[in-house]
């Protein structure tokens, strides 16, 4: 997937930047205590089991309605597990539909809906290799239109301590960080969602456990930030000539 970040207005650009110096701060700090993100969400829970929610129970920001947990359960696509972020009824709008949906399962709708934005999946080191998004039936989600996940993204903070400040600082920092690359994985997620259901009229096709990723990019930070360092760079030079 390659972003084009001429299209991005300089204000894109620098919160962009103070994103990537956010997300790298908190790998500095964890770096100094020799400890990673995800070590710091799985840590004092003893054996690490594929599908259990780490920490137990997720960790939910009540103020912003922001909420993730992180397990595993791809060992074939060689991570070491992902984390899920979402978005509960609190920070979704009134008039936010969910996405149309005409099969039989109940959604969570009202006081209990939610939105997953994106899933990040980690290496054994604790370090992001890919954004992917899923299925509904994946998180149990509401499920909403690329649209208005979108137009959710910015509100998604955990601002607290539980169950480590750096992680839930750098979760935060990541969405800000890629969010072109969330935006287009969302795009892609409904489009293969309406080609499925094309290929498939007569399954539901929010349920069908054969349809589990829906879009996916490896992402890189180091790449990430010099992508952005080099755009920014080139407009200094213009403005100056």
């Amino acid at each position: 997937m390659k972003i084009d970040f001429s299209k991005k207005t300089e204000q894109e650009l620098l919160s962009l930047s103070k994103a990537a110096d956010d997300v790298l701060e908190t790998l500095r700090l964890m770096g100094k205590a020799e400890t990673n993100t995800v070590e710091r969400v799985i840590e004092h829970h003893g054996t690490f089991y594929e599908m259990d929610h780490y920490p137990p129970g997720d960790v939910l920001d009540e103020e912003t309605a922001s909420q993730y947990y992180y397990h595993a359960h791809r060992p074939e696509s060689g991570e070491h597990g992902h984390f899920h972020t979402f978005l509960r009824a609190g920070a979704i709008p009134d008039d936010m539909s969910p996405y149309p949906y005409e099969g039989e399962e109940e959604l969570p709708l009202g006081e209990d809906a939610i939105c997953h934005l994106v899933a990040i999946s980690m290496d054994a080191q604790g370090l992001p290799t890919e954004l992917f998004t899923t299925n509904r039936w994946v998180t149990g989600e509401t499920f909403y239109s690329a649209k208005d996940t979108i137009k959710l993204l910015d509100k998604f903070k955990i601002d607290h301590v539980y169950p480590c400040l750096g992680t839930n600082q750098w979760l935060t920092a990541m969405l800000k960080l890629f969010r072109p690359q969330i935006e287009q994985l969302l795009i892609e997620r409904d489009q293969r969602i309406e080609s499925y259901k094309k290929e498939n009229p007569k399954t539901d096709v929010f349920e069908d456990e054969d349809l589990e990723v829906t879009s996916i990019v490896q992402i890189d930070i180091d790449e990430q930030i010099s992508a952005i360092d080099k755009e920014l760079e080139k407009r200094k030079i213009s403005m100056v000539g």
